[in-house]
Parts: structure tokens; sequence; C-alpha cells
């Protein structure tokens, strides 16, 4: 059977937590989450004082998640950014450069800790890991399985990872091209690896090629075609972009309640393949359909509550 949908984050869009002009407009461009970040577009004299930047900014009414990218667990900031980090109104913790399990088991035992202390419901804050490095491809299973991480409360903070080539590609010394064919089996691999561990769909890299706007386009369309639910961001164009293009249009909803409402017919009389629009549909295309309104009703909602 087709994947539940619960909810459809398709844009996250960073802004540099230490500039308070950039960090008011994110907030306020109508992407579905923000990553106001303390990692790499933060100086390193600056990180200490972005901190209560980032906490004033997300305290303040706001319209889309609000997540913070925290510094890596190997740097000397990492353990200050999470014990400041959990506090109400922040929604999520994006962890770059996860490597193991034990990366997620720390975060996710020092989060939950933190979240006791403060009054907060265990749970509350997401994690979301960056997998950006080979060690964390070559790790990417086990670091899915919630077996090696989960906590004794059965919370599952970690509800979808994240693809980061630009980390990757400097990593294994890789060439990172506008057309992104090098990059073709490390999006499967993690589109694969989440479904395997019952995880949302991933959410892609970022598109840094910042003048070719066709070509941004045409990647947005191959993480839709590959399976990802959505986008990181690094410019305020590219929310535009995504939400077209992971947004279902009204004749693919259409052509989807078509095929549902022919196939509920059919199927009570016994039939499980028919045609519909001269295409052969059996229960998988019906379950894509199913899928493709339940992704327009997730998306309605989180408007809803917008």
């Amino acid at each position: 059977m087709t994947a539940a949908v619960s909810s459809v984050l398709r844009t996250f869009l960073f802004a540099p937590g230490n500039h308070a002009r950039r960090v008011e407009k994110a907030l306020a461009l109508g992407a579905d989450a923000v990553i106001l970040d303390l990692e790499d577009a933060v100086a390193i004299a600056e990180k200490e004082a972005t901190r209560r930047t980032v906490l004033e900014a997300l305290a303040r009414p706001r319209r889309c998640k609000g997540y913070v990218r925290v510094n890596a667990l190997s740097t000397p900031w990492c353990l200050r950014d999470l014990m400041e980090m959990v506090q109400p109104r922040v929604d999520g913790i994006v962890l770059p450069k996860v490597e193991a399990a034990a990366d997620l088991r720390m975060a996710d035992w020092l989060i939950g800790n933190l979240e006791r202390e403060r009054g907060l419901p265990v749970g509350a804050i997401d994690l979301m890991p960056i997998i950006e490095t080979a060690a964390g491809f070559a790790h990417l299973d086990r670091i899915l399985d919630t077996r090696e991480w989960a906590t004794s409360s059965g919370v599952r903070r970690v509800k979808r990872v994240s693809f980061g080539a630009g980390d990757f590609t400097n990593d294994v010394g890789m060439t990172w091209t506008p057309g992104e064919e090098e990059l073709a089996d490390l999006r499967v691999r993690m589109v694969v690896a989440s479904r395997a561990a019952g995880l949302e769909p991933p959410i892609d890299t970022v598109w840094i090629h910042l003048q070719e706007d066709k070509a941004l386009r045409r990647s947005v369309e191959r993480s839709l075609r590959m399976g990802f639910q959505g986008r990181l961001c690094i410019h305020p164009d590219q929310v535009r972009v995504t939400h077209e293009v992971f947004t279902p249009t009204d004749a693919e909803i259409a052509r989807a309640e078509r095929i549902v409402e022919a196939f509920g017919a059919a199927e009570k009389t016994g039939l499980a393949a028919i045609q519909v629009d001269g295409v052969f549909v059996d229960y998988p295309i019906v379950y894509r359909a199913q899928r493709t309104l339940a992704v327009r009703a997730a998306i309605r909602a989180r408007d809803a509550q917008a």
C-alpha cells in the first residue's frame, strides 16, 4: 500500500541567523519551514551571540515552521547550540554531517532530557539530520534504523532526513554539475532508505546555480519524480518554484479523482484492473492517485493552519 501522508514540507528556506533583516524576510516569504543557521553561514566569532538572535526571531509570530541548524557534533559549539535551542517555539533542530546512528542517539537523548527539564512535551522538537559525507552515506541504513537510536519513550523524533550535496561533493572530490547526473544514485539511495525505515520522503539538497532559473525548475522536477517531498532552499525565488512543482496541479488532481472513483466502482464488481483515460490501472496506480489526493489535502490543511 501507499505510504500515509500526514504532512508535507515542500520548502526549507535557509537564512543566516546573524543577519536580522534576512531572518525577518525569510520568515515572511511563505516557505513551509525556515532554517535559521548557526553553522556554515555564521562566522566563528559570531556563533555564540547568534543563538540569542535566533531564539528571539523564532519567538515572534510567524506562519511557517521554525528550525535551527546547529553546528556539527564534532565542533566545540554543538553542545551549547543544542542546550540553548531546545525551547518553546522551536519546531526542529537540523543536525549537519550525521555519520552514524550514535550521532542521532546522542542528539535525541540530549534533546529529550532538555524537553523534560523545561516542561516541553517529549518529542515536540523534530530532529532532521543532513546526510552530506561519504561516511554518512556508507552508514545510511543504520543511521535511519530507529532501533539504533529510538528512546525508551517510543518517540520517533526523526521524521525525515535531508541531503547536502555541497558538502558531499566536496568530501569525495566530485564535481557538482548543473545537470546533477552524478547525484542520481545518491538520491535514489536516500529515498529508498527512508521508505524502508518508515520515514517520510526525504528533503533534497539546495540549488547553488542562482542564475540558472530553467535548470532550477528541471532540478526540482527531478526531485519530485525521484520521490522527495521537498527541497532545501537558499534563495527566496526558489520557494515559489519549489511550491509550484511539489503542489499537484488541478489536472493531476482531476485525473487522480477519476482513477479513484472508477477503480472503486470496478472493485465492487470484482475487477481490479481497468482502463482510465486510456491508461492501465491496478492497485499500484490507485495507491499513487490516492497519495496525490492526500498530498493536496495535507498542503491545504497546513495552509489553513498557517
